[in-house]
């Protein structure tokens, strides 16, 4: 057994449907840009652009329930709700059609974004990494097994803030479907059990507010419903 000099961290995880048994979690991969409505609402051309991924800490996953703390400097959380991929198995060079077979299951998630201080970044030409990565940045449904709700294609995937529909598009809509992106981050990295993939967001991403109640979902996979919590006051 190996031994640390400090106490190991736990183990990051996050809850399965109908099991009390949750689903470890290794790391997390983000698509940008994978419907071409949003592409083009954030000013980008779809059609010019290979996929392009970001990180976030596995520790940034948390259960998509209860209230969710505002996070500290920003005045500008936006949602974007997303299709989540957890794999049960992995590989360097997957092709295209052997992809689908590592993936044990599916949920549906929120990629919180601090946009001002993405934009800043941006604008600097400097990493963005904690506009993307911050505390309970990446808060995700129940995870559902392949076995019960297949490999999802044409669904339908949503957001509601305050009961009004803010995010809608379909799972056909992306530019870059599952499988690829499987292949795609497979070039780079040696995938492996317990790495979860944030597929993208359709059109409509926006502020949230200190209060808000938000419910998610693609249809026939999973369904999230929580709030936000206030704003932390300034010292």
């Amino acid at each position: 057994m190996t031994e640390f000099v400090i106490p190991a961290p736990a183990t990051p995880s996050i809850a399965v449907a109908g099991s009390s048994a949750r689903f470890p979690i290794r790391r997390v991969f983000c698509v940008g840009r994978n419907y071409a409505a949003h592409a083009r609402e954030m000013g980008n051309d779809p059609d010019r652009e290979p996929p392009f991924f970001f990180m976030k800490p596995a520790d940034a996953v948390v259960d998509a329930q209860g209230t969710l703390p505002y996070p500290p400097a920003t005045s500008d959380l936006h949602h974007e709700v997303e299709m989540v991929v957890a794999l049960g198995a992995g590989g360097a060079n997957i092709a295209p059609a052997d992809a689908l077979a590592t993936v044990w299951g599916y949920g549906v998630g929120l990629d919180l974004t601090l946009r001002d201080i993405q934009a800043v970044a941006k604008d600097l030409r400097r990493p963005w990494d904690l506009s993307k990565g911050f505390d309970a940045s990446a808060p995700c449904s129940a995870l559902h097994p392949v076995g019960e709700v297949g490999h999802p294609a044409g669904a339908r995937i949503w957001l509601q803030v305050n009961g009004a529909v803010v995010q809608q598009g379909t799972l056909d809509e992306m530019i870059w479907p599952v499988a690829d992106i499987i292949s795609h981050i497979s070039r780079f990295v040696t995938l492996a059990p317990g790495d979860l993939i944030f597929s993208g967001t359709p059109a409509g991403v926006g502020a949230l507010q200190p209060g808000d109640r938000v419910r998610g979902g693609v249809d026939g996979v999973a369904t999230f419903e929580c709030a936000i919590g206030q704003a932390p006051r300034p010292e």
